[in-house]
């Protein structure tokens, strides 16, 4: 379909005077009429506050669930992955930042009414629906809208867990899983590279778990800003206390883009220690991402020690789980199947 432009009121915003304040997320932008706020997903018109980017579709795909990545939901299948545009951060280091950073880029998408998405994904035969490649939060009236013409439909969101807690709760009763990016483990690093604060994202972290949505984590892991042996820890540690030793978490090799291309790749022996690090802490799950190694992409019973998915990339092989158990010693694992 060509472009086209709808007025969708936006939902958790109040009127002060002659601006708006938009209640989506911590930033709580004041937005003028004619102005956006910093999603670029928020547009004051004179009468309301309009989801801009209602409907605006930059991408569509079929992709293995693991590729989200999503180790421990329905291994081996696949979900119908829609990106739109803009996002509530600005991370220096994003790889979708022609569309999720609109000043740097604006990608040309389609309009796609609830229905005709709903009808598109069935089209391709799919039952899980992913909101990804861009920020989904910023997305949430046509998210909720979707989820209402497909009921049937299982729901994933890849996030950066930027919202707040009334709009956060709302996506979790229509999402089954989501994946959210920590971009680090300091004050300092959220606010000089993504434009966030740390707290914001861990209060959101919270809310989910709490929310019975399963819940997987990626930690990007940048060299010389967010690898140190303190900060991985200090995360790995909060994972544990705060959330649960059993929430499946991925660290994940850095390659240069957007505006850090004078970084280099992150090595495989970093990940690695990551990975080592989390284990040490107490985490059961332990992943990492970008990078070909079949053992530290493997999935082991905590209990007994056997390997129950073996991953190489995304070739899968599930066959030592019986159910969601494992088949050796039949210890319940954290997976959905």
């Amino acid at each position: 379909m060509a472009a086209i432009d709808v007025r969708v009121e936006a939902s958790h915003y109040r009127r002060d005077g002659d601006v708006y304040v938009c209640g989506l997320c911590p930033h709580g932008c004041r937005i003028r009429p004619g102005e956006y706020g910093r999603c670029g997903s928020r547009r004051g018109d004179e009468d309301m506050l309009v989801a801009y980017s209602y409907g605006k579709v930059s991408s569509l795909c079929v992709d293995p669930v693991e590729k989200k990545p999503l180790y421990h939901w329905k291994p081996r299948s696949k979900c119908f992955s829609v990106g739109g545009i803009g996002c509530n951060m600005r991370c220096r280091h994003c790889q979708n930042y022609a569309i999720s950073h609109l000043s740097s880029g604006k990608k040309r998408t389609t309009f796609e009414r609830p229905e005709e998405l709903v009808e598109l994904c069935r089209r391709e035969n799919q039952t899980v629906i992913a909101f990804t490649y861009n920020e989904p939060m910023i997305w949430h009236e046509y998210i909720l809208d979707v989820m209402r013409e497909g009921p049937e439909l299982q729901c994933i969101l890849v996030t950066n867990g930027l919202v707040n807690g009334e709009p956060l709760r709302e996506m979790c009763r229509v999402a089954n899983a989501m994946n959210v990016d920590v971009k680090g483990f300091t004050e300092e690093f959220y606010m000089d590279v993504c434009g966030a604060h740390l707290e914001d994202v861990l209060e959101s972290l919270k809310t989910i778990h709490g929310e019975d949505v399963h819940l997987e984590l990626t930690y990007l892991v940048i060299p010389g800003y967010n690898d140190s042996d303190d900060e991985i820890g200090g995360f790995c540690r909060w994972v544990r206390d705060e959330l649960s030793p059993d929430v499946p978490v991925h660290f994940t090799r850095f390659h240069p883009d957007n505006k850090m291309m004078d970084v280099p790749w992150t090595p495989v022996e970093t990940v690695l220690r990551c990975r080592s690090i989390g284990i040490g802490a107490g985490l059961r799950y332990v992943y990492v991402g970008n990078t070909l190694d079949e053992e530290a992409g493997s999935t082991y019973c905590p209990v007994c020690g056997k390997r129950v998915v073996d991953r190489l990339g995304y070739l899968v092989d599930a066959s030592g789980l019986d159910g969601t158990s494992c088949i050796g010693c039949g210890t319940a694992l954290n997976f959905v199947c």
